[in-house]
């Protein structure tokens, strides 16, 4: 599975954001996918993810309720809604697919995309 993020850019405080994944290869839809985040000086952080049908969903405690992940599997693609964004959501935001490690949560994936920044400004 090859990932495209795409969507970033900067935003003020209590806006929104919508990045999405384009996917390509046959497995897409076999495979869970999450999104991820890195802010400068922390390590990568679990954010979303998504069974394989999208049916079910997981989010990181702070992002719950204000972030929607989402996934088309005729388009292939992967959505992330963002809304009421924070300045503590700054970061560059990087699509996974095949999840693996222990956990719904975990941070360990087989395929990663480029990643795309998010900036919110206060």
């Amino acid at each position: 599975v090859q990932l495209q993020a795409s969507g970033g850019g900067l935003v003020q405080a209590g806006g929104s954001l919508r990045l999405s994944c384009a996917a390509s290869g046959r497995t897409f839809s076999s495979v869970a996918m999450g999104w991820l985040r890195q802010a400068p000086g922390n390590e990568r952080e679990f954010v979303a993810r998504a069974s394989q049908s999208g049916e079910i969903t997981y989010y990181a405690d702070s992002v719950e309720g204000r972030f929607t992940i989402s996934r088309d599997n005729v388009k292939n693609t992967m959505y992330l809604q963002m809304n009421s964004l924070k300045p503590e959501d700054t970061a560059v935001y990087y699509c996974a697919a095949d999840p693996r490690g222990y956990g719904v949560y975990t941070t360990q994936y087989n395929y990663w995309g480029q990643g795309t920044q998010v900036t919110v400004s206060s």
